[in-house]
């Protein structure tokens, strides 16, 4: 039995861990902390959880913790994730994986020098739908690409205690969603790509609400990516990605969480496919039990997580964020 330890008594914890949990024999949400021990006293009520630890140093050191969900703001992943690590425990650690590469390349060394497990929480990538997109792509089947197109956008309005608007914490539109059409496109082409261009809005409070910009693989490839959270947006979500080949043209509906509804369409193609499944959040959970089993290695959370961080470093210095 996977036991699982919550830093943080946060919204997307249960939805990302809380619900798919039970499903599993194997696992089980033991314990929670937050910064108000009240707090975590309320969530755990709510949720169904046993144990409530007086902060987040007695989770990660707690000798009945098997595996630390970092679900705290991105400014709280280098130090809690390594801690925990050290601490005998395996990690899954929520996205943008740090505030930069630097900070990336420190919990995957620590991961290594203490041998435990570490998974960065791309919950998109463990889900079958993105598997087949990832499939076409790299089958050859779309001919030579020349052209992509990734984005990501959803209003986010500005409230004092929003981390979307905190730079200090982690916030901004590219740390909060550009990470994931970055992630899509270095996924997609298996190459770390450089930035030839890149603008962003910033807002009052010191964040991109805006980001869009080029990047150019090794082969000659320029693929365009584009995030906002702008208020003046729809109030919906939109992610895609659409990649234009020599032989064929594919464009992909919410590769984001496909289990809220997807659609991937293939010029030449009979019909569009879809995929129904399970949420992203059950498939990164399956994914996670199956690494701490030894069935599996990590696919997100060692050399991959370093090179988006970096993509996102050099998105902001060519965009001039702060």
């Amino acid at each position: 039995m996977v036991r699982i330890g919550l830093l943080g008594a946060s919204r997307i914890s249960v939805g990302a861990i809380i619900e798919p949990a039970r499903a599993f024999d194997d696992a089980v949400v033991h314990a929670v902390a937050a910064r108000d021990p009240a707090r975590a006293r309320v969530f755990a009520e709510q949720h169904g959880i046993p144990r409530v630890c007086d902060d987040y140093a007695s989770l990660v050191e707690s000798p009945d913790i098997d595996l630390v969900y970092n679900g705290l703001p991105p400014a709280g992943h280098k130090h809690w994730t390594i801690l925990a690590l050290q601490a005998g425990k395996s990690v899954l650690c929520e996205k943008p994986f740090a505030m930069n590469a630097t900070e990336a390349a420190a919990m995957v060394q620590a991961a290594r020098d203490s041998g435990n497990r570490l998974i960065e929480a791309f919950h998109y990538r463990f889900h079958p739908f993105f598997e087949r997109v990832l499939e076409i792509v790299q089958s050859g089947d779309l001919g030579d690409i020349v052209e992509a197109h990734a984005h990501f956008n959803v209003p986010i309005p500005y409230t004092p205690t929003e981390l979307r608007y905190q730079p200090e914490l982690g916030g901004g539109a590219l740390m909060d969603l550009g990470v994931y059409p970055l992630h899509w496109l270095r996924t997609l082409f298996s190459q770390n790509p450089s930035v030839s261009r890149a603008h962003s809005e910033i807002s009052e409070a010191g964040v991109d609400v805006t980001t869009h910009g080029v990047l150019t693989f090794q082969d000659g490839l320029a693929a365009t990516f584009s995030t906002s959270m702008d208020t003046s947006l729809p109030d919906k979500l939109d992610a895609g990605i659409r990649v234009r080949g020599s032989k064929a043209e594919m464009h992909v509906h919410n590769p984001l969480a496909p289990h809220i509804g997807n659609r991937l369409t293939v010029s030449g193609a009979s019909e569009p496919w879809s995929f129904a499944g399970e949420s992203t959040y059950f498939y990164q959970l399956q994914h996670t039990l199956a690494v701490l089993r030894g069935d599996a290695e990590p696919i997100t959370g060692g050399q991959d997580s370093i090179d988006t961080l970096r993509l996102v470093d050099d998105v902001k210095r060519v965009a001039q964020i702060a």
